[in-house]
């Protein structure tokens, strides 16, 4: 694939070296008050003037906003203004991921297309983010294998990545607000075209690198709360799952994660929550690190810096996250193409390959991350034969009225057995909330989870 790289070469040759090197000179860093955005995306359009120019972002909500979870398009006369299907794929071939065209080839004949909407460039984030963001440029370093970072401010780390793992730890450290909760569903759409209900829950998430001045007790030096607290189906009606990761992946100070099993009344820690496990939120079609297309530690993968390319990704996908039902957006084998909506996008290219002596079900992952987000946007997963397993997409709803980014909703689709999940869809939900006052301390230890549990 010829990707189209917007890096010298000297910068791609550092993908190997080590991290601790990463920190960028002052004379690079001064990119981000001029041709780079504040958080170190190209603030310049595209050459063909489909991706605009960065002018700050969405900050204010539509007049249509009415608050609350959901949050209604910006845009809602726009209207695609390209479709690419199997049979015109091989035009756009450069600019599409190898799981889209996969997509095109397997379920092009049942419908399956890719409707492109025009771009717009939504991120925006507060000031203080920003400022944290350039110090970070010109401090920050990866340390102990790039398992651990050194001096961190809450922004962006690597707003001008050198390495792959530095545009992963990007990622997950990626803006989206200091707090926000809502509730959703995960269902997947099995080998028939049945819908079938794999989960529904109400979640919180927190983000403590984001809360410096939050006491979440002494043992948080964390980036990262998840909590979610599941009401369906009725066999996992009253289970809990709390998840906290660290800034700090060396041994012995990786993920934490309890469960509450109903059927135990008891919370047991849960130290398989991660990695390749079967994640039984989406029924086991997906694995715990699939979760928001990456997360976790990147231990078990070197990860290479391929470059940046324009691609064609989902974006800004407010009708199919927040207004379209879904017996409408889920069909029988992939979303609805005429709610979903793609855009050109400038995306970081990075790959994983799997470690000599790591385990891990998938042998590579390649992954593509948003210039303006650092979310990463769609996922190509491989089996150990070097095929494409599963391919994995976030939609991408920056929320206007915090601002930050935000990918609360992800789907994976099986290429092996024909099966799609879809995790986090919240149309028929409560949706994102944010503004509701941040959980007490108790909440994000085991100790909250038992008190929440049934008895």
């Amino acid at each position: 694939m010829n990707f189209k790289q917007t890096m010298v070469a000297a910068a791609l040759g550092l993908a190997f070296i080590n991290p601790a090197l990463a920190a960028v000179s002052p004379e690079e860093a001064a990119k981000l008050d001029n041709e780079l955005t504040p958080f170190g995306a190209e603030r310049a359009g595209s050459a063909d003037g489909v991706i605009p120019a960065w002018d700050g972002g969405l900050t204010e909500p539509p007049a249509s906003y009415d608050g609350g979870g959901k949050r209604p398009s910006p845009w809602p006369d726009e209207a695609p203004y390209l479709e690419i299907t199997h049979e015109n794929m091989g035009e756009y071939a450069d600019q599409l991921a190898p799981g889209a065209q996969a997509m095109l080839e397997r379920y092009g004949s049942e419908g399956f297309k890719i409707k492109v909407w025009p771009s717009h460039r939504s991120f925006a984030g507060p000031d203080w983010y920003y400022e944290n963001t350039k110090y970070n440029a010109t401090h920050t370093k990866l340390v102990d294998d790039g398992l651990r970072l050194e001096d961190v401010k809450p922004g962006t780390p690597f707003p001008i990545p050198q390495s792959g793992l530095e545009v992963y730890w990007n990622h997950l450290l990626r803006w989206e607000g200091t707090h926000v909760e809502g509730s959703f569903q995960s269902v997947y759409i099995d080998r028939r075209g049945k819908t079938v209900l794999a989960s529904v829950a109400e979640y919180a998430q927190e983000w403590p690198f984001y809360n410096p001045d939050k006491d979440y007790g002494s043992s948080f030096d964390d980036y990262w709360a998840i909590r979610i607290d599941y009401s369906a189906p009725a066999r996992r009606a009253g289970e809990k799952l709390l998840i906290i990761d660290p800034m700090d992946f060396t041994d012995g100070k990786g993920r934490r994660a309890w469960q509450y099993l109903k059927g135990q009344r008891r919370v047991r820690r849960a130290p398989a929550v991660s990695f390749d496990t079967p994640n039984p939120g989406t029924a086991g079609i997906t694995t715990y690190d699939d979760a928001f297309v990456a997360n976790g530690s990147p231990e078990r993968f070197d990860w290479k810096l391929v470059g940046k390319k324009e691609m064609y990704l989902p974006y800004n996908g407010y009708e199919v996250v927040y207004t379209t039902p879904g017996k409408e957006s889920l069909l029988q084998r992939f979303i609805n193409p005429e709610v979903n909506r793609w855009e050109k996008r400038r995306v970081w290219v990075i790959e994983g390959t799997l470690k000599e002596g790591e385990r891990h079900v998938y042998s590579r992952k390649t992954l593509y991350v948003d210039e303006d987000s650092w979310a990463a946007l769609a996922s190509d997963l491989y089996d150990g034969q070097g095929k494409i397993w599963r391919v994995g997409f976030a939609y991408q709803t920056p929320s206007y009225d915090v601002p930050s980014g935000l990918s609360i909703m992800q789907g994976h689709y099986d290429l092996q057995s024909g099966i799609y999940n879809v995790n986090g869809h919240t149309a028929d939900y409560e949706g994102a909330v944010y503004g509701r006052p941040q959980k007490p301390a108790n909440f994000w230890s085991s100790q909250g989870l038992s008190a929440g549990g049934l008895r």
